[in-house]
């Protein structure tokens, strides 16, 4: 999230588009009734099942499942030609005015560079023009035709509201009337948010998605401000920690990248990394990346990184692809070229897409390692369970251990919510029986394989060896000795570059905050996003002052938000040129006249004068980008691409299957299914009565919801002969569930380019182990896609066939 949840309280129009707020995330979606309540905002839902969070708003629309970016490319196409432009915030804090190369274009539905036998892009030509200055050519008027205003303006021409009533199936008149209501935030004392969840995330082109409605904001000025921003709704309670601390392939905590192998040396690392300035007088500021990075190296291996060896920069591990996402890990279990599989706090037998072939590729490891606090098909899927996992027990050869671990109620820590939060809490109660710390398991695990380097040597121990392990107790590291080693150490003086007189923080200190950090190892730091957490006025994150000076939901005491409790990124975006607040009565941050004070902690140098600096400091421009300009792989622009199944053909391009550039591996292109032999869409989703699949161990709510069923309309449920309550099988080229049907009106058929298109819904919370019934989720069913850009399944839009079906299955 941009903003935080107790922000949300402050907007005048909420639009939950890919997600169902008040189903999913019942205790921030108060906050939403606080918008209501408090400024009297309005609540737009655009979904394909008219849902709990619909049942409240002001305002719904029905689409089609993965239709999405049309319909927020025509919202973007009415907003200019109806000038609803927050236009000084456009034209001051955007890249509407910087020129393309000429060789950039798009046709056909694909933008130019495509390489249709490595499914790729040259994206070479989508950049800027760059001056013999070395800055970017920019064209303020925004009258040149290669200006990123007139290209997207040309981009999103196609996108008119009859394209959206045919793609989409959103009837025209309901699209023109959110049309209107969004486009009144435009003006500069009016704000929208855009609350969003998986729904919009897994697709084959979800990273678009996102982008199509950040570029909307933009437009109508509402990144940075008071109840505005990108909210993503996270499906966990600590998804945004997971993303934070690097728990992905390619990822080192903070954001920073894993080295490929095109960058076998440190100087060829932070050459590719160098985010020289686009635009005069902007900071970039990720040319601090050396300091992050040294700063990590330092936490990471201690006096074994040094600079005369680059900080040990020849223990990182070097990728030879972008990144080993669980479907590339899952494929290479498949092609027999995984032996052992450590799978913690993860199941995902139901969890990944394909469930047959998860059960072949886990059927070939030789050793499958289990850290979980409850029993789940994962660690199960050798065992036949008739209907719901037939498998030949005998025939798998895979050795399953499971080491039970602690729950969450059973841990000191933090937790970071979807509004950047770090919020300590502490252990309920003690784990039971033989369960354990993840922190204990792991620390086990490192010892002993330690041990194993230290006794039988191995072709290059150092990684090992030299990892920094300096806890009170190797075996099991406390939780506060791992939030001071995130936070940073001052590993030597630390002082003021402007002052070498001057003294910020001693050795052996704490550092206040990132802005501390060096990169010439005097300072050791494992996630500078979240330096300051835990410094030396404590632990930050177990603070409980729920104070509100200003009103506006940012209670600065409340804990402690990522980077240096800053609650909204982007603030400076809340004022103008000159520093003043778009809005008097929703003041943020201001211009002094000598520095920038306010309710936040500002998004920009204290000291900078308004006019210099630009709100979005990240980006070697300093302003945000409606032209992304070759970081996303599939597009500078979001363009409408089907999903890999869909019930109709690409406007664009008939020929194009999906995104061109999405994962995909060959294996699976034959289990792909088309419309003639699969008519309907489906799409999962989650229930009130169940988190995922823990609840389901749970008496309580497996009472509440016991059994797995699936939504369809009555007007399929007629033409198929399917009665409520009746059993139904549904299957997909890769599976078949059985389920209850629930016959509803919460979802209708809409008529996509001149023919019905019906859509079911398949709730996931169901497997063959807990206190629930033994059910079947969707991912029996789903395909083996995943997005361009950051590899998430498929999840929200396939085909399926549906029929009666007799009895229930038998285990």
């Amino acid at each position: 999230m941009t903003n935080s949840w107790t922000d949300i309280k402050n907007t005048d129009l909420v639009v939950v588009m890919g997600g169902n707020a008040a189903e999913a995330h019942p205790c921030g979606f108060k906050w939403v009734t606080e918008a209501k309540h408090h400024r009297g905002a309005k609540l737009i839902v655009v979904d394909p099942r008219f849902t709990r969070t619909a049942a409240v708003s002001d305002y719904y629309a029905p689409i089609r499942p993965g239709s999405d970016i049309v319909f927020l490319m025509a919202l973007i196409r009415w907003m200019i030609e109806n000038d609803k432009v927050q236009w000084d915030y456009v034209k001051a804090f955007t890249n509407a005015s910087f020129i393309v190369k000429d060789e950039f274009g798009w046709s056909d539905g694909l933008f130019t560079g495509y390489d249709e036998q490595k499914r790729d892009f040259d994206r070479s030509s989508w950049d800027y023009v760059v001056g013999d200055d070395g800055f970017a050519v920019t064209d303020p008027t925004l009258q040149n035709p290669r200006c990123v205003w007139n290209l997207l303006k040309a981009h999103v021409d196609a996108y008119t509201p009859e394209m959206v009533e045919r793609v989409c199936g959103t009837p025209k008149d309901r699209f023109l009337k959110i049309a209107e209501m969004i486009g009144e935030c435009s003006s500069k004392t009016k704000t929208m948010t855009s609350m969003y969840a998986l729904g919009w995330t897994q697709h084959s082109k979800g990273a678009q998605n996102i982008r199509g409605m950040a570029m909307l904001q933009l437009i109508l000025g509402n990144i940075g401000v008071p109840g505005g921003g990108m909210n993503a709704l996270r499906g966990h309670s600590n998804i945004q920690g997971l993303t934070d601390l690097g728990l992905m392939s390619n990822l080192i905590p903070g954001y920073l990248n894993i080295p490929t192998e095109k960058e076998p040396d440190w100087a060829t690392y932070l050459k590719s990394r160098a985010f020289k300035p686009l635009m005069p007088g902007q900071t970039s500021y990720w040319q601090n990346y050396p300091k992050f990075m040294v700063s990590f190296m330092k936490a990471m291996w201690g006096e074994a990184a040094q600079k005369d060896n680059d900080w040990a920069f020849h223990y990182l591990p070097k990728l030879d692809v972008p990144a080993y996402d669980m479907l590339r890990m899952f494929e290479l279990m498949d092609q027999d070229r995984v032996n052992i599989y450590f799978c913690q706090g993860f199941n995902p037998l139901l969890a990944a897409p394909n469930r047959g072939k998860l059960t072949r590729a886990f059927s070939k490891l030789k050793l499958m390692v289990i850290m979980d606090p409850l029993e789940t098909e994962t660690a199960r899927f050798w065992e036949n369970h008739g209907e719901y996992n037939p498998v030949d027990s005998a025939a798998i050869q895979t050795e399953v251990i499971q080491l039970p671990s602690s729950c969450f109620a059973e841990d000191e820590g933090a937790l970071v919510n979807s509004g950047r939060w770090l919020q300590w809490h502490w252990a309920a109660a003690e784990p039971p029986g033989d369960a354990k710390l993840d922190t204990w398991i792991m620390a086990q695990i490192f010892n002993r394989v330690k041990a194993l380097y230290q006794t039988e040597g191995g072709v290059f121990p150092d990684p090992i060896l030299n990892l920094a392990w300096g806890y009170a107790d190797p075996n099991e590291p406390k939780p506060d000795e791992l939030a001071r080693e995130m936070n940073g150490t001052a590993l030597g003086d630390v002082f003021d570059p402007k002052d070498a007189a001057k003294m910020l923080t001693a050795a052996g200190k704490q550092v206040k905050s990132f802005a501390e950090l060096r990169d010439d190892g005097s300072t050791a730091c494992g996630c500078w996003i979240y330096s300051g957490c835990f410094n030396e006025d404590g632990n930050n994150m177990a603070r409980r002052d729920n104070a509100d000076p200003s009103g506006l939901g940012v209670h600065p005491k409340w804990a402690w938000s990522w980077p240096l409790n800053r609650r909204t990124l982007y603030n400076r975006a809340s004022a103008d040129l000159n520093g003043q607040p778009w809005d008097p009565e929703r003041p943020i941050i201001q211009w002094t006249g000598e520095k920038w004070e306010g309710n936040d902690v500002p998004d920009i140098s204290p000291t900078a004068k308004p006019g210099e600096v630009m709100p979005f400091i990240m980006n070697p421009e300093g302003v945000s980008r409606l032209f992304s300009r070759g970081m996303m792989r599939d597009g500078p622009f979001p363009t409408h691409m089907e999903p890999f199944e869909s019930p109709v053909q690409n406007v664009f391009n008939a020929r194009m299957r999906g995104n061109p550039v999405a994962r995909v591996f060959e294996s699976d292109v034959e289990t792909f299914g088309d419309a003639s032999e699969f008519p309907y869409v489906a799409t999962s989703y989650r229930l009130t009565e169940h988190f995922h699949y823990w609840t389901k161990n749970n008496v309580v709510n497996a009472a509440l919801q016991p059994q797995g069923f699936v939504e369809l309309s009555v007007q399929l449920a007629e033409e198929k002969g399917i009665t409520n309550g009746g059993w139904v099988r549904v299957w997909s080229k890769r599976g078949e569930i059985r389920a209850k049907a629930v016959v509803t009106r919460r979802i209708k058929p809409m008529i996509c380019d001149g023919k019905p298109v019906h859509v079911i819904g398949i709730p996931l919370h169901w497997g063959f182990v807990g206190a629930a019934k033994k059910g079947w989720g969707p991912n029996s069913l789903t395909p083996y896609v995943g997005d361009a850009n950051i590899e998430t399944p498929e999840y929200k839009a396939f085909l399926v066939n549906i029929e009666p079906a007799v009895g229930e299955a038998v285990s």
